[in-house]
């Protein structure tokens, strides 16, 4: 059986390649691949939205949201054209003349157009109500309130609803229902919402290396309702290299069962049922081995 440890397990940085292969996320891999801006010619209009509009950037659930989460607002006026942060170190506050504003302090954005707008909740904020304002140009939308705790748990999920994930074994493959994951295998799963770590990332910063859960205690992985060993939960925390982005690296069970639902839970919140996690169970001996 192989085994990643979880200093090796902790190390890994570099693009996901979950990350680029979200295909229900259609603005989230932009806002991190590309940093062009186009002038559109979108009406002198105040920007449109409501309460409802916003949503898990990785999922498009509803909230609660917790710190340093990435919310995406569907609206309409957001913007005048197409603008996306460039994958630095540090998010901007502003993009296409775009600002949010989260209890009236701007906040790190990854993309902006005129239906959509991606950003960065405030990794230093504690639950409670938040109000958000957007504002273009001079031109600003309604005040809303949104509610805020400690961890929102929201994994990416494909089109097929299984949750995107990568097999170590397999040389960090996608795992999909093409490509499943087997019993014994460690993978990582990709979420976002999993609140403090420790240290914790500053509003908007990309870390350059892992941060762990501030209270790992509170997480659990279930599989068809039933939580896993905590033992096999090598890491969960964040991804170096990528704001508001999250991993869990774990060891699937010898006794995974075909697809099973996969929920994430931490702090009190779940994430939404109904995800399955892509297995296959096969004898032990007929497992090709690991590449190197």
């Amino acid at each position: 059986m192989n085994y990643v440890s979880p200093s090796y397990a902790n190390a890994r940085i570099g693009l996901p390649e979950v990350w680029r292969r979200a295909g229900r996320l259609a603005a989230m891999p932009c806002a991190l691949l590309l940093a062009a801006f186009w002038p559109g010619a979108a009406g002198a209009q105040a920007p449109s939205y409501a309460a409802a509009d916003f949503v898990n950037a990785s999922n498009y659930s509803a909230g609660p949201f917790a710190p340093n989460s990435v919310v995406s607002l569907f609206g309409s006026n957001l913007a005048f054209g197409t603008a996306a942060a460039n994958g630095g170190a540090q998010l901007p506050t502003s993009l296409g003349n775009v600002s949010v504003q989260v209890s009236n302090t701007a906040v790190p954005l990854l993309y902006v157009s005129p239906g959509q707008i991606n950003f960065l909740i405030p990794s230093g904020l504690i639950d409670g109500a938040i109000s958000v304002q957007v504002e273009r140009q001079g031109w600003v939308g309604p005040t809303v309130t949104l509610t805020l705790v400690d961890a929102a748990p929201a994994p990416f999920v494909d089109s097929q609803s299984f949750v995107l994930a990568e097999d170590w074994n397999q040389n960090y493959a996608v795992v999909n229902a093409a490509n499943p994951a087997h019993p014994g295998d460690t993978i990582v799963l990709y979420l976002t919402g999993l609140g403090h770590t420790v240290p914790n990332p500053n509003s908007g910063e990309a870390p350059a290396t892992a941060a762990s859960l501030a209270n790992p205690a509170e997480l659990s992985v279930l599989l068809n309702g039933a939580p896993m060993d905590p033992t096999l939960i090598l890491y969960a925390g964040l991804t170096p290299g990528f704001a508001g982005l999250y991993q869990i690296n774990l060891m699937l069970p010898m006794n995974t069962t075909i697809n099973p639902e996969i929920c994430i839970s931490m702090a009190g919140q779940t994430s939404p049922a109904g995800v399955l996690l892509a297995v296959e169970p096969v004898q032990l001996d007929a497992r090709p081995a690991r590449k190197q």
